[in-house]
């Protein structure tokens, strides 16, 4: 059986399952497994002035769907690629992606679990888990991502400041993606765990390619998270500040003492909007700097 201890910190503090499940009118944009929505926390960000919405990636093997949102106007922007948290592409990461087009980046996140499963017919996470986040392999991710960048260029976007940030599951695959595309300038993980048993599908984790990054990253952490012991945090940041790698030294971890995992998702209990803003002023500063 497959060792989910990585995302405890991600299961509902009650039993709950698909009878007692009622979608919100507020939650019907969201992924069913983190119902009920925390609707008073819910950040909505407009698209005025943007260009929004669903769009067509071509991979290696046909058609991904992604959310793009850019300035509605101009070009040459700078391209973020936002890396979902387990749940997929819902609103939460859409309203990301307008935050960032608000900022001027044309901001893409694509649907990386298509060939694997829909995450919004889940109830349960575990189920989720096993059915379709466990099957998704990272070289597929990371040339979908490449794909992405293709796409982000042939529509206006500027390679030549290519970003990245993900959250949880997407927090991961960022420091990943540091490590695979030379052209990557920035990347900022937030609580994507960092070790991990290797398999044929996930045959490195974060802390096995420390030394070996392209673009520095900064990685943002919570202490309460109940899934990522500090320990390998620590072991990370150690990691990366022993590296003879340019990038990797350059790379940073910050941690939110009293906060938990998922502390920048506005849809959960988990949120914690001190840390997130806290969060969300060194993710600009950090791409800015990096030239991003």
């Amino acid at each position: 059986m497959r060792d989910y201890s990585d995302f405890d910190s991600l299961l509902p503090a009650v039993p709950f399952n698909r009878r007692q499940f009622m979608v919100s009118a507020i939650g019907a944009g969201f992924a069913l497994a983190v119902q009920p929505v925390v609707a008073q926390t819910v950040i909505t960000t407009d698209s005025v002035g943007l260009s929004a919405g669903e769009i067509k990636v071509t991979t290696g093997d046909g058609e991904m769907p992604a959310y793009r949102a850019q300035p509605a106007s101009g070009g040459n922007w700078p391209i973020i690629l936002v890396v979902q948290e387990i749940f997929g592409v819902h609103e939460y990461i859409k309203d990301v992606c307008r935050r960032l087009a608000k900022l001027g980046y044309l901001a893409l996140a694509p649907e990386l679990y298509v060939r694997q499963g829909d995450p919004r017919q889940y109830s349960n996470i575990e189920e989720l888990l096993g059915k379709v986040v466990s099957k998704v392999p990272d070289a597929q991710v990371l040339a979908d991502l490449d794909a992405c960048v293709a796409w982000a260029v042939a529509h206006g976007g500027n390679s030549a400041r290519l970003g990245i940030t993900g959250f949880c599951w997407g927090g991961r695959i960022t420091w990943l993606y540091a490590a695979h595309n030379p052209r990557l300038k920035a990347g900022v993980a937030w609580y994507g765990r960092i070790v991990g048993v290797p398999s044929e599908l996930n045959p490195r984790h974060p802390l096995d390619i420390a030394g070996k990054l392209y673009a520095p990253v900064l990685g943002l952490y919570g202490g309460l998270d109940q899934g990522i012991p500090l320990d390998s945090v620590e072991k990370m940041r150690k990691a990366l500040a022993e590296s003879a790698d340019p990038a990797s030294k350059a790379s940073t971890i910050h941690v939110y003492d009293q906060a938990p995992h998922a502390f920048h998702a506005d849809y959960r209990p988990s949120y914690r909007k001190t840390e997130a803003d806290d969060g969300w002023r060194r993710l600009q500063a950090w791409f800015r700097q990096h030239g991003v």
